[in-house]
């Protein structure tokens, strides 16, 4: 066979790259279709009505569960993130410090409180404090309480998020400040930390979306009725009633806040793209 019969003959015609993209997304289109109308066709909707939407119990959870239950867990959610940021960058400056054994004291905290268990930190606030230092008593009672345990789960996150933000910054802008006649701290306070908190203003806000959720734990500081948060609130409707359906309001209520902050956060992190672009 010649070259020229090698060329006369027809090539086989294979599927491209971008054909069989197309046909590995119609695929898993398909499958996902399958897999969800399967699951609308073998689930007992009836009793899922029955046990999670009944509107008369709905109806009695209102107002409270919006004036009670939801204003608490944003306050005790607004708290936590004020005493964690606070404590936060403390921990973060410290971290960055040229003291050793502010770096060392820095690294164990955020080692230990990001390694435990949430739960257990609110176990130590309600239990372990009051033993350590009998009569002594946390200002702002429960609200304080969880202000404090949160606020030492989230600084330890936000130390860590806070100091990548300052790293972040170029280090010619601390030498500007220098050469104006700024101070190290002058200089950090004015300069580095404002351009710090710009870039980490996304994390930070996906921190407090945690936190919200977070905020569910108070049950086990034991709460009075005026201090129930959204689950302990349903839950304990939920037990009177023999029904579900609280439990769904609850969860519905979390959305209400943690879908338009999350919204928030894709926003910001967005712009920050763009601003780099």
């Amino acid at each position: 066979m010649t070259a020229t019969d090698a060329q006369l003959r027809p090539r086989k015609k294979g599927l491209t790259r971008r054909q069989k993209r197309s046909l590995s997304r119609g695929v898993q289109y398909v499958v996902f279709v399958g897999v969800v109308i399967a699951f609308a066709v073998s689930a007992d909707w009836g009793r899922l009505k029955n046990q999670f939407a009944q509107a008369d119990i709905a109806d009695q959870m209102f107002p409270d569960v919006i004036t009670l239950a939801l204003k608490n867990t944003v306050l005790y959610t607004l708290s936590g993130f004020v005493v964690g940021l606070v404590l936060g960058m403390v921990i973060a400056l410290m971290r960055l410090s040229s003291v050793g054994p502010y770096r060392w004291f820095a690294g164990v905290y955020i080692e230990i409180f990001r390694g435990l268990p949430a739960l257990l930190i609110f176990i130590f606030i309600g239990v372990a404090v009051p033993l350590a230092f009998p009569g002594t008593e946390i200002i702002g009672g429960t609200y304080g309480k969880v202000a404090l345990a949160l606020g030492l789960v989230a600084a330890a996150y936000m130390a860590e998020t806070i100091r990548a933000g300052i790293q972040a910054v170029p280090k010619g802008q601390m030498e500007a400040a220098r050469s104006l006649g700024f101070s190290p701290a002058r200089a950090m306070v004015s300069i580095i930390i404002p351009q710090a908190f710009r870039i980490i203003l996304p994390p930070l806000t996906n921190e407090l979306v945690l936190l919200f959720k977070d905020s569910s734990l108070v049950l086990f500081l034991g709460v009075t009725l005026e201090e129930r948060e959204l689950s302990k609130y349903g839950r304990d409707l939920a037990s009177t009633t023999a029904n579900s359906t609280p439990i769904l309001v609850a969860g519905l209520c979390y959305l209400l806040v943690t879908i338009p902050l999350g919204f928030v956060v894709r926003r910001m992190e967005a712009k920050a793209q763009e601003a780099v672009k």
